[in-house]
Order: C-alpha cells, then structure tokens, then sequence
C-alpha cells in the first residue's frame, strides 16, 4: 500500500522542492541568493536521505539516484555561483526602470550594482535537470513501497511535489523581505499550484487501499479513529489556508505578503499532517 522511512521523506521533500524552485528561477526574477539558499537546503536534506539509508536500509537504486541527484544540483549550484556578476535578468530590469522614474521625478540619478553584461546568466534548466533525476530516485523509492506499484508510484510522486511546493511557497515568501518590490508573481504561482497538487494528493491517499479504510474502521488506527479524522481536518485546513493565503495576496498593501507567508506557515503543517498521518497509518 505505502511505506514510509526517513529516507524516502528526505530524498522526496528535497526532489519536490527543487521541481518547484525551478519553477520560480525559470521566471528570471527572484535574486540568486534565493536559488542558493534552496539549492543548499535540498542538497542538505538529500545528504540527509542518504545517512538515513546507511543507518536503516539501503536501496541501491534509490540511494544511486539520490546521489545523482545530489551531483546535479551541485552543479547547478556551483554554476550559479560562478556566473553571479550576470545577475537575473528580471531582476535587473526592475531595478533599471525604477531608477529611471526616480531619476525623472529628481534629476538625480541613482548609482546601479554593477554587472557584467558579457557574462552568461545561470540557465534554469540545470535546475529542472536536477529536479528531475531527484524525481527518479523518489520513483526507484516508491517502486520498493508495495503494491500496487502503479498507485505507489503515483503516490511518491504526488507527495514529493505536495510537500516541495507548500515548504517552497513558505521559503519564497521570507524573500520578499530580502528583495523589497519583487513582483507577486511569483509567490502566487506557488500558491496556486500548492491548490492544484492538493487535490492529487487527497485522492490518491484516499484510494483503496487508503485512509477511506481508517475512516470506516477498516483498518485500525489504534486511537478509535481519531487520526483518521486529524488526517481529515489537516486536509480541509490545507486547502482552506491556500485559499485564504491566495486572498491576502490580493491586498494591494506589502503587509499583505508577510501575511500569506504567516498562514503557509501554517499549511506546511497541515500540509505535512496530511501527508504524514496517511502514510504512518497505510504503512505496511
């Protein structure tokens, strides 16, 4: 049905999140700092996975992937690093027009950050290179989990991308502190996507074999069903903390930001209840 060990979350948590950070580097707008601080965590959590393995279990095929990904996103760290003084092309473009209204309005010219205009951005493939070789150690991962193996695929995979984009919409959202005047764009399309995978995620942990079975008694979750109806209030709270993060993003005032990075906060623990509580109880 499903199986969970540290090893698996790890190497699932760091593979969904770095899907999702390329989903926000591919903008071109978010500073590099940002892609540095989530390429260190995930690579972090990925060693975790690994020192997790050698302490329980080791799958080879899981583990050799993990490792691959690990390469890869060293890689597009250190290029990254590397390429720094190109900057972010949005990023620079924002900086340059809002210089020319103050220099419009005062007469008085505003010294830029300089950049090396002949040098190459960092090219956000790297990161889905990454993301997706993270993916294919979740799928090796998921393959040992049992049968079904087609709904223990779909599964791992859904909850990597559940658990990435709610612990990366979170991240984003301190950015806006660093980065004073970075669009919303980005913060909203993590929210909105943190919606869109919700629904997979609920679905497929209600699947049968699947937490329908702790809600009717089927299967016994030892508290008098009282976790399956945590699962099911971690699932209502998830969904409802989106929708009111998504609403608070529409206020027009920056406070409004800090707010929806409070409440997914919030959804990163429901979130994980969600997710969690399910794959303890369907655990095998």
């Amino acid at each position: 049905m499903i199986r969970i060990d540290a090893a698996t979350v790890l190497v699932q948590w760091a593979a969904g999140g770095w899907v999702f950070l390329w989903v926000t580097t591919r903008r071109r707008e978010v500073g590099l700092g940002y892609g540095w601080l989530q390429r260190t965590i995930f690579l972090l959590m990925a060693a975790g996975s690994l020192v997790a393995a050698l302490a329980t279990e080791v799958v080879w095929t899981r583990d050799a992937a993990t490792l691959a990904f690990m390469a890869a996103g060293g890689v597009a760290l250190v290029v990254s690093i590397v390429r720094r003084s190109a900057g972010v092309s949005g990023q620079r473009a924002l900086r340059e027009r809002r210089s020319e209204r103050v220099a419009e309005m005062t007469g008085i010219g505003r010294a830029e950050p300089e950049f090396d205009d002949s040098a190459v951005e960092f090219p956000p493939h790297l990161d889905l290179v990454a993301a997706v070789i993270g993916l294919v150690a979740v799928l090796f991962a998921s393959i040992q989990a049992g049968d079904p193996v087609a709904l223990s695929i779909a599964r791992g995979l859904v909850s990597a991308l559940f658990l990435g984009v709610v612990s990366d919409a979170m991240l984003l959202g301190h950015w806006y502190l660093v980065q004073p005047g970075l669009a919303r764009g980005p913060i909203l399309e993590l929210v909105r996507w943190t919606g869109i995978v919700w629904l997979p995620e609920t679905v497929l942990m209600l699947w049968p074999v699947g937490m329908v079975s702790v809600l009717n008694g089927t299967i016994d979750d030892a508290y008098n069903g009282l976790l399956g109806w945590f699962w099911a209030a971690c699932v209502v709270t998830t969904i409802g903390l989106v929708g009111v993060t998504r609403a608070a993003l529409t206020e027009r005032a920056y406070s409004a930001v800090m707010a929806a990075t409070g409440l997914m906060y919030l959804a990163i623990l429901t979130a994980f209840g969600q997710d969690l509580v399910a794959r303890v109880l369907l655990d095998t």
